[in-house]
């Protein structure tokens, strides 16, 4: 690319990447692009940077066959086609109109096209403003920090295909002046509009709100704390599966002293951990909160909150979940 061309967000991506191990050099990567500004920018992003960084890239889109989808693959084929790039796409059925089963729905084909032509990375085009729109919802929902974290840079979404988000640290409206800059054509999606979809809430009335009446830097600083979360939360992670070795001496119970000696932070962790090892859903706060009540109880205490008649009781020295009631 031409020197001018090269602008800030050019920079800060290349930069980030260097600092950052999420896309390695000569890596093949697909690229999700729905036709918004977000991920037009980003594959822009990668199709300039790509020379620098051996990249193969190709590009996916998910039409969920929706009224609001029409016309958009046929807009990505072709920008796909002016770059000279591989696309892929895939076409639901009968898919209901609710944002769990389309983001569901989209990583499963997106993970399928992956598979099938080898690439190692799905690149997603999420923001920082995305991330700050998270947090939100997820505090709404009632989350703890592992939810507060909000859009990591990076997980796995199996042993061979890493999810990546390299444009966590800029917002949606840099990538809409970047695409401007550069002309590019986004595809207006009428769905984004629709405030029956929370997030839309949150994007269209929420943080707006927010931004006049507090502060106009909320998107910033929400993000920012969601990244200070993610390394406070992988380090208590850590350190709850190291006293969960210490105190675990069966699979169905638990030595007190370990646990008794540990910060109610950890204890909680550590209980969680536990019991999603014998629950068949993940344990609620409710619920660790009374094992958590256990440790300090009488020989024979017992909770009863979970389904199913399960229980967990204090058979000193140890917390105790029967056998029979493991998940299978």
């Amino acid at each position: 690319m031409v020197a001018q061309d090269w602008t800030f967000l050019h920079d800060r991506l290349h930069q980030l990447l260097r600092r950052r191990p999420l896309l390695p050099p000569q890596a093949t990567l697909l690229v999700a692009v729905s036709g918004g500004q977000d991920s037009l920018c980003l594959l822009k992003l990668l199709r300039d940077l790509q020379e620098k960084w051996g990249w193969g890239l190709a590009v996916a889109h998910c039409d969920h066959g929706w009224t609001t989808d029409a016309g958009i693959a046929d807009h990505v084929r072709q920008v796909c086609e002016g770059w000279g790039l591989p696309f892929y796409l895939r076409e639901a059925e009968n898919l209901p109109e609710t944002e769990a089963a389309a983001r569901a729905w989209r990583y499963e084909q997106l993970a399928g096209i992956a598979a099938q032509q080898g690439q190692n990375y799905l690149v997603t085009g999420h923001t920082q403003s995305d991330r700050a729109e998270t947090l939100l919802y997820n505090l709404i929902r009632g989350a703890g920090a592992d939810g507060l974290q909000a859009l990591t840079w990076q997980r796995p979404l199996n042993p061979q295909l890493q999810l990546v988000r390299p444009l966590l640290t800029t917002s949606r409206s840099e990538t809409g002046t970047f695409c401007q800059t550069f002309s590019l054509q986004v595809w207006e999606d009428a769905a984004n509009e629709n405030l029956h979809y929370a997030r839309n809430h949150l994007r269209q009335r929420v943080i707006p709100y927010l931004k006049e009446q507090f502060n106009p830097q909320v998107e910033r600083n929400l993000a920012h704390t969601a990244e200070l979360l993610q390394a406070e939360v992988a380090w208590l992670e850590n350190q709850a599966q190291t006293l969960l070795q210490q105190a675990q001496t069966t699979p169905t119970q638990l030595h007190l002293s370990p646990l008794q000696a540990a910060p109610l932070a950890l204890q909680r962790r550590a209980i969680r951990l536990f019991l999603s090892q014998h629950l068949p859903n993940q344990p609620t706060f409710e619920q660790i909160e009374a094992v958590c009540h256990l440790l300090e109880s009488p020989n024979r205490s017992q909770t009863s909150t979970f389904p199913g008649g399960i229980v967990v009781r204090v058979q000193k020295p140890y917390l105790i979940i029967p056998t029979a009631h493991s998940k299978q």
